[in-house]
């Protein structure tokens, strides 16, 4: 069989595995015997062109029906169920990741439980978990193990059996060797850039091994804007690197090529121990080991077959991989680089060869991941080529350099500081690329659309590209056109002066911002994605949070308190008895009827709920959120988040007075109302925030009605976008965007 028959036949299995896994991990173990089945019917059949996907989906619909029903059987998850409080070995699977909670800081663990005691019994187990701990994050480092104390509850994903409250631990003795040695040499990485206290020296070790830990929010946002994420997760580009520094120095003193395959193996199994087995270091690995088999029966590498290979290894050995955001773009930017860019490059033949290669590769990446980011992010990065190709020349460098360091501390620790003066300085060349590059104001724009559009579009996108690449006036033409858009200056007046409140356009959901001083606010909610209250902050120029009120857990409320926070201080997280997410902030309260919050000139009134609860079903949320009255020059604005007809009428019993110039319209205009609301509130204006076409009918006709009779002027974000009332001499103007 050819090679491109032999691509033919891979990819096809791999999409199919792809998508059983993505399917499957979500299902109960009965549909994963089912595909099995269905495999094993298709595989005997007389089709050779669908037995080999066939059998993979076998084995990857097996695999996972297997995993499904072990957890699901498995003693840890019973006791889930039951919130019992037991006894547990358990051990770290990946290094603990920090947060501040309400009761101070704290660590998310990825564990494998080994063994669990309760009730006199104990039981030898190996199950997924994941544990939260009161404390610093360090000493929860892969590899280590610990006797802990705690609470288990239902787990979120069905990989896992159960979360755990750690209210007690204790690390046992008798780690395994490899992974204290891993950690001396992550060490090395950070003490040999560490002579310069900057973001600099923190980016080497987050190259090299993954670890962010000393990057600040304002560089993770910076990086994120300029399309410079991936160099913060180890990738395959980081085993490429080393790898090569490898083989190239063996090559050049004639060793045979057994000796080629045992030294990168050897790589390969100390980069993951370096960096951690998460997942886009196995994908990394995966990829590594399918090359050097390559290499080993003497044929040219095969990309495009070397990823469906470690796409179908990858998710045989792990299915849940499969719906990671890192393991989506990870495939989608390598699959564009194999299938794009060379023969863009080819087309760049006016360029000098390295220079098309440089562009190329993230053109083709950029433009495979597009449709991705935009889902994540609600955004896509028009300087991010630019950006890739300025730090291209100096990634490998500083990742080389990095390593060196770490390994040099091994034996000569006082002289790491050498391989740590070059690592720092293309850090250095990184770090200035992402801050110039995020600061221009066209860097990123939203994308409101479904992300699927995108997939229409870039085919359209890459044929320009494609037919523009042979014609070098042309392509130098519009790349200069395009650096001048991005540096337009921001929309003539906007924000307009006066502003009293801002109700951003987050989709279906809510985002509502008020200033308290120049580039501070309160936000209360954040709406579902993290695009859209990104961008709102940014175009109001809100550089710092002063308070986040988020009124309840509901996603459409509170899923996008990544883009609120990004680049932004919270000092003060603020929610109700539902909870909310572990959002960074200085500190974290509970708000609950007859508190009182004031934050510069804004004044927070708290008339809902009268009392708190442990915890709050999904189901009764809305009911739970917290109502505020604010009181913002001059002018009352009440805030009711999703509360229902029953919740409405218990506010208007526990309050007499709820009159405001301003209502937020509760539950985005849901017809489950207490009509009266309206009517003991008397507002001048009403504000709904709602998503376009909706499929709930927000707002409803009734509600509309209602308010029209009334005289009450109306604010809607579908129909207007982002919106603000500004004073304007003691009077209420609706300013749209």
């Amino acid at each position: 069989m050819t090679a491109s028959r032999s691509d033919l036949r891979v990819v096809p299995a791999a999409l199919v595995v792809w998508a059983a896994a993505a399917a499957l991990t979500r299902l109960p173990p009965a549909w994963s015997i089912g595909a099995a089945v269905l495999g094993l019917v298709v595989a005997a059949g007389r089709r050779p062109w669908l037995a080999f996907p066939a059998a993979c989906l076998v084995l990857v619909a097996a695999g996972c029906g297997w995993r499904v029903a072990a957890v699901a059987s498995s003693p840890v998850t019973q006791l889930a169920e039951d919130d019992r409080t037991v006894t547990a070995e358990v051990e770290v699977r990946e290094d603990g990741r920090a947060f501040d909670g309400r009761s101070g800081p704290g660590a998310v663990v990825a564990v494998t439980v080994r063994r669990v005691e309760h009730g006199g019994r104990a039981w030898r187990v190996r199950v997924r978990a994941t544990a939260f701990v009161r404390g610093p994050a360090a000493p929860f480092v892969t590899g280590t193990r610990w006797r802990v104390r705690a609470t288990l509850a239902p787990a979120e994903s069905t990989d896992e059996a159960a979360l755990l409250r750690v209210t007690r631990s204790a690390r046992l003795a008798g780690d395994p060797w490899w992974w204290r040695w891993s950690e001396v040499v992550r060490d090395g990485i950070r003490d040999g850039a560490r002579h310069h206290d900057d973001q600099a020296a923190a980016l080497v070790p987050a190259l090299v091994a993954g670890d962010e830990s000393g990057l600040s929010d304002t560089t993770r946002e910076r990086f994120r804007r300029t399309g410079l994420t991936h160099l913060l997760a180890v990738s395959g580009a980081n085993l490429t690197i080393v790898l090569g520094v490898v083989l190239l120095g063996l090559r050049s003193v004639g060793a045979p090529r057994r000796l080629l395959l045992a030294a990168g193996l050897l790589t390969i199994v100390a980069f993951v121990l370096v960096a951690r087995p998460e997942p886009s270091v196995q994908r990394a690995a995966v990829m590594g080991t399918v090359a050097l088999a390559g290499l080993l029966v003497g044929r040219p590498r095969a990309g495009l077959r070397a990823l469906a290979w470690a796409v179908v290894a990858l998710l045989a050995l792990d299915p849940w991989l499969a719906t990671t955001a890192g393991f989506v773009l990870s495939v989608c930017a390598t699959a564009g680089i194999i299938a794009a860019a060379p023969p863009l490059a080819r087309r760049l033949h006016w360029l000098p060869r390295p220079v098309a290669a440089a562009v190329a590769v993230p053109v083709a990446a950029h433009l495979a991941c597009l449709p991705v980011v935009a889902a994540l992010s609600g955004e896509v990065s028009l300087i991010a080529v630019f950006a890739n190709v300025l730090v291209a020349p100096v990634v490998a460098p500083a990742t080389v350099a990095g390593l060196a360091a770490g390994l040099v501390d091994l034996v000569v620790p006082v002289l790491a500081v050498v391989p740590g003066v070059v690592a720092w300085a293309a850090a250095t060349v990184i770090v200035t690329v992402a801050r110039l590059g995020a600061a221009v104001p066209g860097a990123s724009i939203g994308w409101p659309h479904p992300w699927w559009t995108l997939l229409l579009l870039v085919p359209v996108v890459g044929g320009g590209l494609w037919r523009l690449a042979r014609r070098p006036a042309l392509a130098i033409g519009m790349t200069a056109g395009l650096l001048v858009a991005m540096a337009r200056p921001p929309t003539p007046g906007w924000p307009p002066d006066g502003v009293v409140v801002v109700a951003c356009d987050v989709g279906q959901g809510d985002g509502f911002v008020l200033p308290t001083a120049p580039g501070e606010a309160v936000v209360v909610d954040v709406g579902e994605e993290p695009g859209p209250i990104d961008r709102c902050l940014t175009e109001l120029g809100i550089e710092r949070i002063a308070l986040l009120l988020l009124t309840h857990g509901d996603a459409d409320h509170v899923g996008g308190w990544r883009g609120a926070v990004r680049g932004r201080p919270v000092e003060v997280l603020a929610d109700g008895p539902s909870g909310a997410p572990a959002v960074p902030a200085g500190r974290r309260v509970r708000l609950l009827a007859g508190h009182d919050v004031t934050v510069g000139p804004v004044r927070l009134e708290v008339l809902w709920p009268l009392r708190d609860e442990a915890r709050v079903p999904p189901t009764e949320r809305n009911d739970r959120s917290v109502v505020v009255r604010a009181h913002v020059r001059g002018h009352r604005i009440l805030f009711t988040g999703d509360l229902g007809e029953e919740a409405q009428r218990g506010l208007g019993r526990a309050s007499p007075d709820l009159a405001a110039d301003v209502l937020k319209v509760p539950h985005h205009g849901s017809a489950d109302r207490w009509p009266e609301l309206v009517e003991r509130v008397a507002p001048r204006v009403a504000l709904i925030g709602v998503g376009a076409d909706n499929p709930h009918g927000h707002p409803t006709a009734e509600v509309l009605a209602d308010l029209a009779a009334r005289g009450i002027v109306v604010g809607r974000t579908d129909e207007s976008g982002t919106v603000a009332l500004v004073d304007r001499g003691g009077t209420l103007v609706l300013s749209e965007r």
